[in-house]
């Protein structure tokens, strides 16, 4: 059960603690699409909040997009893109192209004439068309302007994943972007979902929200650190960075100092390598996080703990990404 944590003399309103918690539980998909959000009752409960503050932050969650108020009932993870189970009505394929039965027969009755049997067959038609997917599948990725940066970790983490070319598209230029194509995919964090749904939506194009990782691992050597630890961030995304000094100040109020800096901020990196205690980062900007402690290694008096990131994207999201693509 997820557990929410507000540090009520902070500086941050309990309503935004709460409502970066929440977004996080659902973009991790800890409340995945369908998945009922706590009553008022019980969040109060929890939290100490008022169940009026509650409410103004699940009005707020639906109004972006991300949760759907059933009367009677509560307030529910939305289903997004594909998990929508909308399904459009195709005319079927003999239909469109009458010839095709011909085609297909005439092509096997060749390979079996040449001594393949049907599992041969069967296997060469499946590679060839495999292939072409692969050749075919255009996937944009899409962020908004002011967060750039965790579009580009997507891409890169996407592109290693997929094997595929991934193209990064401002969400503001999206719109301008898919009336240049007839097919593609647009793929986007969960954060981002409810804006880009509203501008595909037009266009014959699929949207698929991809969720992020759970980042267990780093909340629990945030959890442990001494109080008056210096903790650093360091990623590709000040959106990240944002949410994420948010989450650690519910979690731990006062008791750590957290500095933040993104991968090509060269003075804030230094001052970072030179108080962290600890410094998590994202793949990224991990290698940059490692050169900076090298160089300055004479001067610290103990380097800090650098933890690598294993992913932004949860891995059971690319794995349902590779089949929406045919690619796995």
């Amino acid at each position: 059960m997820v557990q929410f944590h507000i540090q009520p003399d902070s500086e941050i309103p309990a309503s935004t603690q709460l409502f970066n918690q929440i977004r996080f539980a659902i973009a991790s998909r800890q409340f995945p699409p369908g998945h009922r959000l706590p009553s008022t009752r019980a969040l109060a409960m929890q939290t100490g909040l008022h169940r009026n503050t509650i409410s103004k932050v699940y009005r707020h969650l639906e109004e972006i997009g991300l949760v759907d108020s059933q009367a009677g009932s509560g307030i529910y993870v939305r289903a997004q893109g594909h998990e929508g189970g909308t399904k459009t009505k195709k005319s079927p394929i003999l239909e469109q192209y009458p010839e095709a039965s011909k085609i297909v027969q005439e092509s096997l009755d060749k390979l079996l004439g040449q001594g393949c049997s049907l599992s041969q067959a069967r296997e060469l038609f499946l590679g060839e068309i495999d292939w072409r997917l692969r050749c075919s599948a255009r996937v944009l990725v899409t962020a908004p302007s002011y967060d750039i940066g965790v579009g580009e970790l997507m891409v890169q983490e996407l592109e290693q994943a997929l094997g595929i070319p991934v193209q990064l598209v401002p969400l503001e230029q999206l719109a301008k972007s898919l009336e240049q194509t007839h097919s593609g995919t647009v793929v986007t964090s969960r954060y981002f979902i409810g804006e880009a749904e509203a501008i595909v939506a037009p266009q014959a194009v699929r949207v698929i929200p991809i969720d992020i990782y759970d980042y267990s691992k780093e909340i629990q050597i945030v959890s442990t650190l001494p109080k008056d630890s210096c903790l650093g961030l360091v990623s590709l995304s000040s959106g990240i960075l944002r949410a994420s000094e948010v989450i650690i100040h519910s979690l731990r109020g006062e008791d750590l100092l957290v500095m933040t800096a993104q991968k090509g901020d060269t003075y804030k990196l230094n001052a970072l390598v030179r108080s962290a205690r600890v410094i998590i980062s994202d793949q990224a900007s991990f290698a940059t996080v490692k050169a900076v402690v090298a160089e300055a290694r004479d001067d610290l008096i103990r380097p800090p703990q650098l933890v690598c990131c294993e992913n932004y994207i949860g891995i059971n999201s690319i794995n349902l990404l590779k089949r929406e693509l045919g690619l796995g």
